[in-house]
């Protein structure tokens, strides 16, 4: 299993962005294969983790019209800044009551 971790220093949001961000989730659980999403905000930080089956999954996501249009948009609009970093999971720990 692979992890993506988006981290981003937010500029500004606005409806737009709202919408885009739920449709970039929708379609990388529904069409894509990711496994879970999970993004948070704090201030301007914002991160999201991505879980996915394989590499192949992942490149086809980055990959995707509406994704490339949203990346756009976020490094003209919604972003100061941000990293991608794709890692490998190798061991997971779990703990449930």
């Amino acid at each position: 299993m692979f992890v993506v971790i988006f981290r981003a220093k937010v500029r500004r949001t606005d409806t737009e962005y709202t919408h885009v961000a739920a449709r970039m989730r929708e379609l990388a659980l529904g069409q894509f294969g990711c496994l879970e999403f999970t993004a948070v905000t704090e201030g301007q930080d914002e991160i999201a983790l991505s879980y996915w089956p394989n590499e192949e999954s992942i490149r086809a996501w980055k990959s995707h019209s509406e994704h490339v249009l949203a990346q756009q948009l976020g490094r003209e609009r919604w972003y100061e800044s941000y990293v991608v970093q794709v890692a490998e999971m190798t061991r997971e720990y779990r703990f449930t009551l």
